[in-house]
């Protein structure tokens, strides 16, 4: 069974950085892609990035486009966003996702969430 557990979160300025982490287990970390997913309170869940399972293609929101980077390390199974020029409106809960459903990303859907971690963006 997958299990995905978020670090990293926290208060921070705005214009600040952080860097999200996701230690992955229980599955073949290389052989899937992942994904970083938000939510804000009151809203829903957003997409942010995703980072195909070689970590040489990353896809990202138009929202973070420019500020966030979303890598990986197959070696050591772990997933990073790396967050700078921070917004009021970045602030979310933020969960590391495993994509499933082959080879043909338009076939995939989320199939493993970790527990989530918080970042809060305030002066």
């Amino acid at each position: 069974e997958a299990q995905l557990v978020e670090s990293g979160g926290g208060s921070v300025q705005p214009g600040g950085s952080l860097i999200l982490s996701c230690a992955a287990s229980g599955f073949t970390f290389s052989a899937n892609a992942m994904t970083w997913v938000r939510q804000a309170p009151v809203k829903g869940r957003e997409w942010v990035t995703t980072i195909f399972s070689d970590g040489a293609s990353v896809k990202y929101a138009d929202s973070v486009k420019g500020r966030f980077t979303g890598s990986r390390d197959n070696d050591k199974n772990t997933l990073y966003l790396e967050m700078t020029s921070l917004k009021p409106q970045d602030t979310a809960v933020y969960y590391c996702v495993k994509n499933s459903g082959g080879p043909n990303p338009t076939n995939w859907y989320f199939a493993s969430w970790g527990q989530g971690t918080q970042v809060i963006v305030s002066s």
